[in-house]
Order: structure tokens, then C-alpha cells, then sequence
């Protein structure tokens, strides 16, 4: 029951993490905030675990990193289309979606054919994609575009990190990806123009909760959760986040979310049960 408990307060989280970003970015330019949170959350993770990442073989750090490549690109877009965008509970629900993009990319790279799960909850996920996007008339907002492009480039890093989950350990393998994510952002803030920004109490105050509490702590305690608990129950619960995203948005950032738009929400988190429940159930006829 432990192991639950800690991927429910990840999920907890994980959702504060989104209304603190939004307010960083209020205030400070959304690449150096990338680039500075992660890179400090992998260091405050690096205590836990930095005797295994020295015995670590070179091709082992080069694959953490490279997948660590395509968090971090996922996340550069993430914090643009949160800078932009004026509903996060429809960018949380979006990004979700990564779940159900992640067998179509994995058929893609290397020909896993996607379950029966995924055919059946496809049409209901795109329905509550239309959902959230049709208003008077076909209207997609640009955040909207670019969460999509994030929710594939995070389906992306869920099969390159499955992949490798069995040659690193997973504390190990976060804490250089979460660094590799900071190096991304350095490297992008580098080759674009200089970034001016003061630093203020309200700034530092969500900076910090968001590099210890919705990046470090949230990562720590959902790498142990997963350690613990079967895959289908881990991604129930992870299921939750856009739920909180929402409940949060709309009491601390005063957001209004008009009924389609919540129907539309509603629509892909059930396409994520209906997609963990029915892959479940044909792993277990399949035995």
C-alpha cells in the first residue's frame, strides 16, 4: 500500500508542478527555467544514488542521456506551450495523451504492433481531442499544437526508456536523464538570444517548489512507487494527474473551463482507463 501512496502524491506532485511552472514562467523565460530546474533537481537526486552512477560503463551513461535527449526536447516544447496557453487543464489532459500515442510510436520504431487496448481506445481518445478543440467552428489554439507535439515527443521517451529500464536502474537512469534534460536547455538558451529577468520572492518561492517538490521528491517517489507496484496499477494512478492539473488550475489561477471542454477532458481520461483496463485484461487471456 506504500508503493500507492507514493505514486498518489506523485501524481499530486506532479500537478502542483504545473501550476508552478506556469508562474515561473510569468516572470522568467521558460528555456532557462527548464535548464536551471533540471539541472539542479538531478543534483539533489544525485546523493541518493551516485555510487552506482560511477561504476556505470560508458555506453550505459550514453544511453540514459540520449533518451534524456528527447525528455528534455518534449519538456522545452511542454514549458513553451504552458508560457502561451491559458487553459493547463486542457494542456494536462493533452500531454496524457502521450500514453496512448507511445504504441504507435513504438510500432514506428521498432514494429511492436499496438494491442487491441489501443484500437479500441484510440476513436474515444480522438473524440475528446475534438472535444476540447471544437468551439464555434473548428478551433485549434496554437498551445494546443504544441502540447500535442510534446505528448509525442514524451511518447517517444517512454519507449526509448522502456527499452533501457532493464540495463540501468531506474533512480540511476532519472537522475542523468533529469541532467541531460538541464544540459538540453543550457545548450538551447546558449544558442538563442540573452535573457534578461529579475528575481523576486514570488519567482524564487515556485522555482523552489517546483525543482524540489514537482521535480526531485515527485520523480524520487515515482520511481519507488513503479519499483513496487504492477505497471497497470502504476498507470491508473498516474492517470489522476491531469484530474488534480485541472482542480488546481481552477482554484489557484482562477481558470474557467467551459462544460464541452471539461466533457472533452473527461473523454481522454476515460480513453487512458478504458486503454490500461482492457490491455489488463487481454495480457491475462493471453496467459
Amino acid at each position: 500500500m506504500r508503493a500507492e501512496l507514493y505514486l498518489f502524491i506523485a501524481t499530486l506532485l506532479a500537478a502542483l508542478g504545473w501550476i508552478a511552472s506556469k508562474l515561473v514562467v510569468l516572470e522568467m523565460p521558460g528555456e532557462a527555467f527548464i535548464a536551471i530546474r533540471f539541472l539542479l533537481a538531478s543534483l539533489v537526486l544525485l546523493p541518493f544514488c551516485y555510487k552506482h552512477v560511477v561504476k556505470l560503463r560508458l555506453k550505459q551513461v550514453l544511453l540514459a542521456c540520449g533518451v534524456g535527449v528527447f525528455l528534455g526536447l518534449a519538456l522545452q516544447v511542454w514549458v513553451y506551450a504552458v508560457s502561451i496557453s491559458s487553459s493547463l487543464s486542457e494542456g494536462a489532459f493533452i500531454m496524457s495523451l502521450a500514453m496512448i500515442i507511445a504504441p504507435v510510436t513504438s510500432w514506428m520504431l521498432f514494429q511492436v504492433k499496438p494491442n487491441k487496448a489501443f484500437w479500441l481506445a484510440l476513436p474515444v481518445s480522438m473524440m475528446g481531442m475534438m472535444l476540447l478543440t471544437l468551439g464555434n467552428g473548428w478551433q485549434v489554439d496554437t498551445s494546443q499544437l504544441y502540447f500535442l507535439l510534446a505528448a509525442v515527443l514524451l511518447s517517444i521517451h517512454f519507449v526509448l526508456n522502456k527499452k533501457i529500464s532493464n540495463q540501468i536502474t531506474p533512480l540511476v537512469s532519472i537522475c542523468l536523464q533529469l541532467f541531460t534534460v538541464g544540459i538540453v536547455g543550457v545548450g538551447y538558451v546558449g544558442f538563442t538570444q540573452d535573457y534578461a529577468f529579475e528575481f523576486s520572492s514570488n519567482l524564487i518561492f515556485w522555482f523552489v517548489i517546483s525543482t524540489i517538490l514537482a521535480t526531485s521528491i515527485r520523480y524520487l517517489l515515482q520511481t519507488m512507487g513503479q519499483y513496487s507496484v504492477k505497471m497497470e496499477t502504476a498507470a491508473l494512478i498516474m492517470i489522476l494527474e491531469p484530474i488534480w492539473t485541472m482542480m488546481l488550475s481552477v482554484t489557484m489561477l482562477d481558470e474557467t473551463l467551459e462544460l464541452q471542454k471539461a466533457l472533452g477532458g473527461s473523454v481522454i481520461f476515460l480513453s487512458l482507463f478504458l486503454y490500461i483496463k482492457l490491455s489488463r485484461r487481454y495480457a491475462l487471456m493471453a496467459k
